[in-house]
């Protein structure tokens, strides 16, 4: 049998979000494991095969200078975008291999600080590009938009400040401040961000009550008027961890007055009934949240789960995915109701193995969970560690990765 190439390959995401709070697509780390030669034409064959019109559009990001070499070599027109990291061109051979793949019309992306932009004659090589933004860069940036809005609440006069670092249209990372992200999507119009200040986002709504999103609640009441199936109406459900917890929190509570406890969302939804169901939407909906900085930050968690829940081996019960689901969606409900992970989870009747692996990371679904947070962070020797302690295959974990990105991140789109 002829090895994956799946099998030799150490990957990593991470999300790219446009100005509308929405994903603009997925950047994908890719580095050979250990010493292994990748055959990158087998690579991409198997994204073109994965890949559909209803995939986000991804962004490969090599992490060794062969593997990039081997990329653009082998790439055909068409295939994803290609990162290049801006250092690696200091190599005559791979600038002649960008300037070959950009005459054979590759999409490819510069890599690097905002501070060593390439000259321009490099520069024209590339679509695109993700800037890192360095502290300095951030605080020019601020000052930036601090002038721009001081200006607008005077008539127009704005007092001497540093120009605003950013270039339109380009994509950026290390946004760290929920300020500098609304500058960089809203003011300077940047294309994406990769990754999101989540914590800074939470943090600066921290006196807000924490309420599910008005948009998934619309979305279940109008599948509910459509009469769908209540696999629809679980999938929807599970697209908001504090939709989730409350609707786990309603249907345990004495108001329903159920003689056992619910322990899942479908259980719930079979023991409440449409009826009930939509009248507990519809006084969800005056209190739900709107504001679009929480979108990311929801569907990031919805994307752990997604991971989460498919690296389990295929020949796993349904049952027995949904409660894994369950752990990987609630285990950041901290995050969003600021009080211990453990206190949250013990008033509900969940299964100890939810419990164990969100709260304690132990259990059966620890492992799963364990590798769907290595996995956004991109560390590839985290990834390589879970992998021997927990005896999971490389190609196993990537192609549970690359099912979740090409098959299910639509839906979030």
């Amino acid at each position: 049998m002829v090895q994956s190439v799946l099998g030799s390959l150490v990957l990593g995401y991470r999300p790219l979000w446009n100005a509308a709070r929405r994903l603009a697509g997925v950047q994908l780390y890719v580095q050979p494991a250990g010493g292994a030669q990748v055959d990158a034409a087998h690579l991409l064959r198997t994204l073109q095969e994965l890949w559909s019109a209803h995939s986000p559009p991804l962004l490969l990001s090599p992490r060794s200078p062969q593997l990039l070499g081997e990329l653009l070599e082998h790439a055909p027109c068409g295939a994803p975008w290609i990162g290049v990291a801006g250092s690696w061109l200091a190599d005559a051979q791979v600038l002649a291999q960008a300037r070959a793949a950009h005459a054979r019309g590759l999409r490819l992306v510069w890599q690097g600080p905002l501070q060593q932009l390439p000259p321009p004659e490099t520069a024209a090589l590339f679509d695109n590009s993700l800037l890192h933004l360095s502290s300095a860069d951030a605080v020019r940036a601020l000052q930036a938009s601090a002038a721009i809005r001081e200006g607008s609440a005077t008539g127009g006069a704005r007092p001497a400040a540093p120009p605003d670092p950013l270039l339109p249209g380009q994509m950026y990372e290390g946004v760290a401040s929920r300020t500098l992200l609304a500058h960089c999507l809203d003011t300077s119009r940047a294309l994406a961000v990769a990754g999101w200040p989540m914590e800074d986002v939470l943090h600066s709504l921290r006196h807000r009550a924490a309420t599910p999103s008005q948009e998934v609640v619309q979305k279940l009441l109008k599948a509910i008027d459509a009469e769908q199936s209540i696999d629809s109406f679980e999938e929807i459900l599970g697209e908001d961890p504090l939709l989730a917890y409350r609707f786990l929190t309603y249907t345990n509570s004495a108001a329903l007055g159920l003689r056992t406890g619910v322990d899942s969302l479908r259980r719930g939804l079979v023991m409440m009934g449409y009826g009930s169901l939509s009248r507990w939407l519809a006084e969800q909906l005056p209190h739900a949240a709107t504001e679009p900085d929480l979108r990311p930050v929801r569907q990031f968690m919805v994307l752990r789960a997604l991971v989460t829940e498919h690296l389990l081996d295929a020949g796993e019960g349904k049952e027995l995915r949904r409660e894994v689901y369950l752990s990987g969606l609630l285990s950041q409900l901290d995050e969003l109701l600021r009080e211990p992970l453990g206190a949250i989870l013990r008033r509900l009747p969940l299964s100890e193995r939810v419990y164990n692996a969100a709260v304690l990371r132990t259990g059966p679904y620890a492992p799963s969970l364990e590798m769907a947070c290595a996995l956004e962070g991109g560390e590839p020797q985290a990834v390589l560690q879970l992998c021997e302690a927990h005896e999971l295959s490389l190609e196993h974990v990537n192609r549970a990765l690359m099912r979740v990105l090409s098959e299910r991140v639509g839906a979030l789109r």
